[in-house]
């Protein structure tokens, strides 16, 4: 079976993005001072513990999930045609 690297990414990148949105956008309403996820600010640029930085953290959430989950399928297909070839 091959993966398709287009909709891996895209749902990896959706997921990963509405995490980081929902994680900031819970951690706000609990009043939690958010010094564990404010640390994605090194990682991603403009994202900050806030309501807008929640946002951000969406963009560069999904652009990150996506890059990951065409890097995952690519590899899937290369060791999956590597196995198919020798057996």
């Amino acid at each position: 079976m091959k993966l398709s690297k287009r909709a891996l990414g895209l749902s990896l990148g959706l997921v990963w993005g509405l995490t980081v949105l929902l994680a900031t956008w819970w951690l706000l309403i609990r009043g939690s001072q958010g010094t564990t996820i404010s640390k994605l600010g090194g990682f991603y640029p403009g994202y900050s513990f806030t309501w807008l930085g929640g946002i951000v953290g969406l963009f560069w959430g999904f652009i990150d999930g996506f890059i990951c989950g065409v890097v995952i399928a690519w590899l899937y297909n290369l060791f999956y045609k590597g196995k198919t070839a020798s057996a």
